[in-house]
């Protein structure tokens, strides 16, 4: 599968020779290569529209081409259908412990800034909303469809869904990415980019918040921090119940997601443990939300 893969990178009619494609490990949803072309170093992102996860392409080159314009994001180079070619960032990918960091996270939050308030002004066509409740609805049908490993919970996590919706509520949104996490920041040592794109939609920045601190698993004074500098102010309680109910969702979410993928993905990923990982931590989320209603 590797072999064939490395020859549709190959053959991609935007190199100016011959070219060696060189996997990039790390994702878990997308095949990922580097290409070095004629002294400049490209990533190649190879993967189809997903229906079952909401992954439309064509949105992903829209978004990914507007995170650039605002100064977020790679330039795009070339796309064709099932594959994104976009150039090398030299740096390093950060890590939970990264954003654990105070003086990380403040270099990472005017990043998350600057997609909120700006990206959407650099949006052509067509665009998506990620409502992270209709996401998990979908990820729980296909997963009962499925006959899930975890079947027996996906009642409870339905219910779930509907008290987070509620205790979230009225949202103005903002053109968001969705999927922050640690590895999806590139520090070049002079700036940090932005990258992968393709659940990027329109979404309360509640989400981005919660979906960072999460991944990035923030103690609570950060995430107080978070909240604070983003607004300008000191969350009141009304703001830290929603920001816990979008953090609970964010968990669910990724749950849900691992749920399905190790129903359909063959990617070679402990993709169970993953889901029980995450179970887990939703149940702690749970907790700290709970305590707060």
């Amino acid at each position: 599968m590797t072999a064939d893969l490395r020859l549709k990178v190959a053959r991609l009619s935007c190199w100016t020779g011959p070219v060696i494609p060189l996997p990039l490990g790390g994702g878990i949803t997308n095949t990922n290569f580097v290409v070095s072309d004629h002294g400049e170093q490209f990533v190649v992102r190879l993967g189809d529209d997903i229906p079952l996860h909401g992954i439309m392409r064509v949105h992903e080159l829209a978004a990914s081409r507007a995170a650039h314009a605002c100064g977020l994001a790679p330039q795009i180079v070339h796309f064709e259908p099932g594959a994104l070619v976009m150039r090398f960032i030299d740096g390093r990918p950060l890590t939970a412990t990264d954003l654990q960091t105070p003086a990380v996270l403040e270099r990472v939050l005017p990043v998350v800034r600057t997609c909120h308030a700006e990206l959407a002004r650099h949006l052509r066509g067509p665009t998506l909303m990620f409502w992270v409740f209709h996401v998990c609805r979908d990820y729980l049908a296909t997963a009962q469809a499925g006959a899930s490993r975890v079947a027996a919970e996906l009642p409870g996590l339905a219910a779930l869904n509907d008290e987070l919706e509620h205790a979230l509520g009225a949202i103005t949104p903002v053109f968001a990415h969705n999927d922050l996490m640690p590895a999806n920041f590139i520090d070049d040592g002079h700036k940090i980019w932005l990258v992968d794109w393709e659940y990027a939609g329109w979404n309360t920045p509640l989400f981005d918040l919660a979906n960072l601190a999460a991944n990035g698993h923030l103690p609570a004074e950060l995430e107080e921090w978070l909240l604070a500098a983003y607004w300008g102010r000191p969350p009141d309680a009304d703001l830290l119940r929603r920001y816990h109910a979008a953090k609970c969702a964010s968990l669910l979410r990724e749950t849900l997601w691992s749920v399905v993928q190790e129903q359909h993905s063959s990617i070679d990923f402990d993709y169970a443990a993953y889901t029980n990982a995450n179970l887990a931590r939703l149940a702690r989320a749970y907790d700290t939300f709970a305590q707060l209603s």
